[in-house]
């Protein structure tokens, strides 16, 4: 069985803004169903890249296509397949919550009771409808953040682009946010999710993409990603009398050192984990007492994006 067509594919992707290349040369595709997250430092391209793909701005080289069908970015087509939840919020702030979603449906095309329905759905599925009747400028943060995942998705679109929706949110609305994704990918919704923080990656992506200076750096599983970084396995475990003795005996299959009361083994190739489990088990140490250090999506884009600081 073929697989089937990408849902958005990017082929040599170049935005420029005057002497500065925002986007240079990004190619990717993104599967039907996948939950991608584009991950880069601020000035990377990401929202560019959201943009170019919603039609906002047009391309100054590459193609762009949106949908199994291969629509062209901006297209009518492209656009009644996509859904935006853009980095600012776009909501009229005087108008109450339900009149809002109003507004997008028409807009999209909704009428009677269609649309009634699904603004009936959207408020319940972002805990909104008690406030329903509320003007948007007595909402906090979060809440207008909910507010426009929900007009984003009224039309049921196949793609949803989320351009770091969780900016400025108190931890309860970006769990219910991540919840609520989560809950719509597993239904089947294509998600590509901007973002600079690495535990929104970690915790919510299929793939990731690692984008800075307009260039995809990396691209893959997080476990694809991780195995890219330069590491050497290394526990680590408090200096006790208890343990000292362990240490020594571990000398032989590794590095040890010791450093501020912690010693810290590296074993050398080869060396099975399993074995230094079983040492500490002869020696009667409690498994709490070890800490693995394996390695992060962070470090990796540290590793990859430098550790300048942006503006």
């Amino acid at each position: 069985m073929n697989p089937k067509p990408p849902l958005l594919c990017a082929t040599g992707v170049v935005k420029r803004f005057g002497a500065v290349t925002a986007l240079d040369g990004v190619s990717l595709d993104i599967a039907p169903g996948e939950f991608f997250g584009l991950l880069g430092p601020n000035g990377a391209g990401k929202s560019t890249f959201m943009s170019l793909v919603c039609g906002l701005r047009s391309l100054d080289a590459g193609s762009l296509t949106v949908d199994a069908a291969g629509a062209a970015a901006g297209s009518a087509q492209a656009r009644r397949s996509l859904g935006l939840v853009p980095q600012h919020i776009a909501l009229y702030t005087d108008l109450s919550a339900e009149r809002n979603l109003r507004i997008f449906g028409e807009l999209y095309g909704l009428r009677g009771s269609a649309l009634a329905e699904r603004v009936d759905h959207a408020l319940d599925a972002v805990q909104l409808a008690d406030r329903r009747k509320d003007r948007v400028s007595e909402f906090s943060g979060g809440m207008q953040r909910r507010l426009n995942l929900a007009a984003a998705l009224l039309h049921r679109p196949k793609l949803l682009l989320c351009d770091e929706p969780t900016v400025g949110v108190d931890p309860q609305s970006r769990n219910a946010i991540f919840d609520y994704l989560t809950q719509l990918n597993r239904g089947g919704l294509t998600v590509i999710y901007s973002t600079h923080y690495m535990e929104e990656a970690t915790r919510l992506c299929s793939r990731i993409g690692i984008i800075d200076h307009g260039r995809i750096l990396a691209l893959g599983t997080l476990d694809e990603l991780l195995a890219r970084l330069p590491f050497e396995e290394e526990v680590r475990f408090p200096s006790s009398p208890e343990t000292n003795a362990l240490s020594a005996e571990l000398a032989a299959n590794g590095e040890v050192a010791t450093v501020d009361g912690v010693h810290r083994f590296r074993p050398r190739p080869g060396y099975a984990m399993s074995a230094f489990y079983a040492l500490t088990e002869r020696h009667a140490l409690a498994p709490r007492l070890f800490t693995s250090q394996r390695p992060t999506l962070e470090a990796l884009f540290l590793h990859l994006t430098g550790r300048v600081l942006r503006e």
